[in-house]
């Protein structure tokens, strides 16, 4: 689970629709998750390996991306496609992705080495949508440490992750962002938690 992508994976809360052109065909999709080099989208449409195709989107309140991909890998209806964009999309893409992690609207979770310790990082929207990789660093790679102080916004699935890390894996929370900070406090004074505030 520690990240070695070049560009981290953006996962959404709710999956942002995209257009799909491909050999004359216009369909739809959803964005699985998308970084600045590409995307993962599940489509009905049947997308051949190797091909580009064209992909009109915008995410969430983001000026309109208009992006040729190479369609790169297929599983099922999953397609992960390779991004063939100049500079001016790639800045919009950029700054669509950025707007969205500061709204809460998407979340980037990463596992990284500190000090002979691992610590899951997560910025943006801290959600259910979350849960996979969530729980593949809490039991697959080993998680010692949180560090939410980049966390934007947070729901009750979000918060009940934190509950299960802490309690049942003796995870640490550490640094946390204000908004964070307030739900924690809150969701630890309830009874039932499992856990007492500090």
């Amino acid at each position: 689970m520690q990240d070695q992508r070049r560009h981290q994976r953006i996962r959404f809360g709710v999956p942002p629709s995209v257009k799909i052109g491909f050999s004359g065909i216009v369909g739809e999709g959803l964005i699985e998750n998308l970084s600045l080099s590409g995307l993962m989208v599940r489509s009905s449409m049947n997308l051949e390996i190797g091909r580009l195709a064209g992909c009109e989107f915008s995410i969430f309140s983001s000026p309109l991306i208009d992006v040729p991909v190479t369609i790169v890998s297929k599983v099922g209806d999953l397609y992960g496609g390779r991004f063939q964009t100049g500079p001016i999309n790639q800045i919009v893409i950029e700054d669509a992705i950025d707007a969205a992690l500061a709204k809460g609207e998407a979340s980037i979770l990463s596992v990284h080495e500190l000090s002979g310790r691992k610590v899951m990082r997560i910025s943006g929207g801290l959600n259910g949508a979350l849960r996979n990789d969530f729980m593949h660093a809490l039991t697959r790679v080993g998680v010692n440490e949180i560090d939410m102080s980049g966390v934007t916004a947070l729901d009750q699935p979000g918060l009940a992750l934190c509950l299960v890390a802490t309690s049942r894996h003796g995870v640490e929370i550490g640094e946390q962002s204000e908004c964070f900070a307030a739900a924690w406090k809150t969701a630890l004074a309830r009874p039932g938690s499992g856990e007492t505030a500090t």
